[in-house]
């Protein structure tokens, strides 16, 4: 029975051992830092109509309202555009209505290198989405006076090119405005 316990004790210690060896964490460690990718998962379901999500390249500005959240994803702004269009399709609320500058329009790869690669990964991840295009200070007008009332998650990427940045507002998927107006036409005559 004594050698029993012992091997036991013996092997509860190795499993400890082993158990401390494996974690690289310890006492005092910086906490971990979350995946970009998780945090914008966990964002999602609690965004609705009238929210935003800019994609924006690196030298975006930190806002000084508390109605947005930033994550620097430290990737590519292809690689952070494909993952969010994959998580935004999973959704069953929400559908994005997709912004750019206009100013994007007058770049050419003289002033702005990179910018065909740019476009054609563009084409490539949104094949049939309309892009539409404003005035950089429309687009930041329109999206500020949401931020006013509304929460916007804005994913910093690593992009270097100008104008490259796309403004996201979210419509509501299970809803649409034809029938939004139908609504609003019977509640119109209810009161006549």
């Amino acid at each position: 029975m004594k050698k029993w316990i012992n091997n036991l004790l013996l092997f509860m210690m190795f499993a400890v051992m082993v158990a401390c060896e494996s974690s690289p964490r310890h006492l005092g460690d910086p906490p971990l830092k979350p995946n970009w990718k998780d945090l914008f998962s966990q964002q999602l379901p609690l965004l609705g109509h009238r929210n935003w999500i800019l994609i924006v390249d690196k030298a975006y500005p930190a806002p000084a309202t508390q109605n947005m959240l930033i994550i620097n994803t430290g990737r590519k702004m292809p690689e952070v555009l494909d993952t969010a269009l994959r998580l935004l399709d999973k959704q069953t609320h929400i559908r994005p209505v997709f912004y750019q500058d206009k100013e994007l329009g007058y770049l050419d790869e003289i002033i702005a290198p990179g910018l065909k690669a740019y476009q054609e990964s563009l084409k490539k991840l949104l094949p049939n989405i309309k892009l539409t295009p404003l005035m950089h200070e429309e687009v930041f007008a329109k999206m500020d006076k949401a931020a006013q009332l509304f929460g916007v998650v804005v994913l910093k990427t690593e992009s270097t090119l100008p104008y490259s940045s796309l403004f996201i507002e979210l419509d509501c998927k299970y809803w649409d405005a034809d029938r939004e107006r139908i609504l609003r036409q019977r509640l119109a005559d209810q009161v006549k």
